[in-house]
């Protein structure tokens, strides 16, 4: 296997729409062609960020000439059985039948193969073909779907039956998987069988009951011998798992206690308690331990996350066992129950009440361990909020980048309006959160909680979510948030009610414009006074949003006397009601006989500057005014 010479800077990677880290919607390091045919859509899939790299059989890059840079050239079962070592989701571009003989001698374990996902040249069938649950594949098959205009086949049986696929689905909602393999295999033939099946549920979201495929189970918050799969934070309440992740574990030591006597005291709370490991939310300690390099190498080595806490913040915790030697030292009567629970926040639980574990053989110093469990599971580093615009209404319209999120979140949090035109896309296993109109705090609040949980959410804007949508309040959120508590965040564009508009009339945009909302709810009218004055003198094309509803019923009148003062009452108007959708209606006016009873919350407005005109029933804004060359 060898890798072509550079011809080119490599492409920058696909990036975060606020910071550095890798985009969400990425999803296999390998896109792998087996003939020259392949080699557009290869190019496709890493432009769109779906891949890092590219590979080719040594026929197909004899066969394409001269090999672009950064392309792995090599016969595809080395690069599969590279693929193979490192666990990691392979595209192929190429016939179901090779694909299969390839990878045949490397198949071990269901639970452990990587997601390989089959594609021809077109792009039009995808096809996972191995590790559709446990390795995400058919989770990524959708998404290639979504964003190539492609079909998924899926043949397992939960898919077909549209079921839930219960070995996989808790992922999606940041909940991390327990129990044997085997335990595993015989639910999902339980499950397949049509049997009735009891979910334990005792923490976490409750809302991916409230998909369709969700609701074909019975549930109870109490465990029994009859439940063969549990949601919550304990490792003893059936033999299959998902934990979201509520445990705090506080923590204090000793100076220069040793790692390893931090994590015997550790897993024997644990196991004591008959708590799981995969239910740590993160560790809990007092400031002055912020530079305890066991501690610090430990919560390193287990991935969770260390948060330290004054004392003063401490000793306003109420704890069952206080200790006037830990307040003499350390200015406050407890460190591992109090931190526990600090960091658990409101309504915590302590679980396991502090046991003390002195050096064995081979250790150093002394560890105290107490656990709490959150009445929220707090997991941001595997949680997405993914900003959606789903353009104007008609699903035809509907950006591939968007339609892509959609996919990958499991749960849609939108305006019920705006959620119902996306219905046809929602499968069985997303949930959906429906809001009033006005409460957009309310929803993005909604929206952050559960992707800082650990949930990949779609927060749903019509038009656009970074124009008049939701897409800055979120972000405002988002940044209000501590570091460490925050999910992955990414702006979907979408399709604009203005671009639309002036899309069915014509060209009325072709010189300088600007929108102005007539809501006065968020924004002084004395503000949008001045705006509309400035706009009108400078002589810009006016998209007017949120023009009037029946309690704003004066501001349109007003808007139009302004632009009046400023030009020709034989201005035209392009007047777009219900854009994208079934009863859409464009008409066009001019501004001297604008009459604002016609509009309503649900049309944009559209007002010409002094050059533009209508003519052959469209408008148009030359580029240039009267007497200036083209260019």
């Amino acid at each position: 296997m060898t890798m072509a010479p550079s011809a080119e800077s490599p492409r920058p990677p696909a990036l975060n729409a606020v910071d550095s880290t890798p985009n969400p919607l990425a999803g296999a390091s390998l896109a792998l062609g087996l003939s020259v045919s392949a080699w557009p859509l290869l190019q496709q899939l890493q432009r769109s960020g779906h891949t890092d790299r590219v590979g080719l059989t040594p026929v197909a890059a004899s066969a394409l000439g001269t090999t672009p840079g950064d392309i792995l050239v090599g016969t595809a079962g080395e690069l599969l059985a590279d693929q193979w070592r490192k666990g990691e989701a392979t595209i192929v571009v190429g016939a179901l039948g090779a694909i299969t003989r390839l990878i045949a001698p490397l198949l071990k374990d269901k639970q452990k193969d990587p997601a390989v996902i089959v594609l021809d040249a077109n792009g039009q069938h995808i096809v996972p073909l191995i590790g559709g649950h446990a390795a995400g594949a058919e989770r990524l098959a959708h998404q290639l779907a979504a964003s190539l205009g492609g079909e998924v086949v899926l043949t397992g049986d939960a898919a077909s039956q549209q079921r839930l696929a219960l070995d996989a689905f808790g992922e999606a909602w940041g909940w991390v998987r327990g129990g044997a393999p085997e335990a595993w295999h015989e639910l999902m033939l339980t499950q397949a069988s049509g049997r009735n099946l009891t979910v334990v549920q005792q923490s976490g979201t409750e809302l991916w009951r409230s998909s369709s495929a969700g609701q074909a189970f019975g549930f109870t918050p109490e465990g029994n011998s009859g439940s063969a799969l549990a949601i919550g934070s304990r490792s003893d309440s059936a033999p299959c798992r998902w934990h979201p992740a509520t445990l705090w574990i506080g923590i204090g030591c000793e100076r220069f206690s040793s790692r390893g006597l931090i994590e015997r005291a550790v897993d024997e709370c644990l196991q004591a308690s008959g708590l799981a490991q995969e239910a740590v939310a993160g560790i809990s300690s007092i400031e002055a331990k912020g530079d305890e390099q066991a501690l610090l190498h430990f919560c390193e080595r287990r991935g969770w996350p260390l948060r330290l806490l004054s004392a003063h913040a401490l000793a306003e915790v109420t704890v069952p066992t206080p200790s006037t030697v830990v307040m003499a030292e350390m200015g406050t009567a407890s460190v591992a129950e109090a931190s526990a629970l600090l960091a658990s926040g409101h309504e915590a639980q302590l679980l396991q009440t502090k046991r003390i574990f002195h050096a064995e053989d081979g250790e150093r110093g002394a560890v105290t361990v107490a656990i709490a469990e959150a009445a929220r599971a707090l997991a941001p580093e595997r949680g997405e909020l993914h900003l959606i615009g789903s353009g104007p209404g008609s699903l035809q319209l509907l950006t591939p980048d968007a339609r892509e999120a959609l996919s990958r979140c499991v749960i849609w949090v939108g305006y019920g309006l705006y959620l119902d035109l996306l219905e046809p896309l929602r499968r069985s296993d997303q949930a959906r959160l429906d809001g009033q109109l006005t409460r957009e705090r309310d929803r993005c609040s909604q929206a952050l909680d559960l992707a800082r949980q650990g949930a990949r959410v779609a927060l749903v804007s019509s038009g656009d979510s970074g124009i008049y949508g939701m897409a800055g309040l979120a972000l405002e959120l988002w940044m209000d948030l501590s570091e460490i508590e925050r999910p992955q965040f990414q702006v979907h564009p979408g399709l604009s009610a203005l671009q639309l508009a002036a899309a069915r009339a014509g060209a009325p945009l072709m010189h300088d414009f600007c929108t102005i909302s007539l809501s006065d709810r968020l924004t002084p009218w004395e503000v949008i006074e001045r705006r509309l004055e400035a706009a009108a003198a400078g002589d810009f094309v006016v998209a007017l949003y949120n023009p009037r509803s029946k309690e704003r019923n004066w501001q349109l009148a007003r808007a139009k006397k302004i632009l009046l003062l400023e030009r020709p009452m034989s201005t035209p108007v392009v007047m777009a009601r219900q854009l994208g959708r079934s009863d859409e209606q464009v008409s066009l006016h001019n501004l001297g006989n604008l009459r604002p009873e016609d509009v309503d919350m649900l049309t944009v407005l559209i007002v010409g500057n002094s050059s533009s005109r209508i003519q052959s029933g469209r408008v148009v804004t030359p580029r240039g005014y009267p007497g200036a060359a083209l260019n």
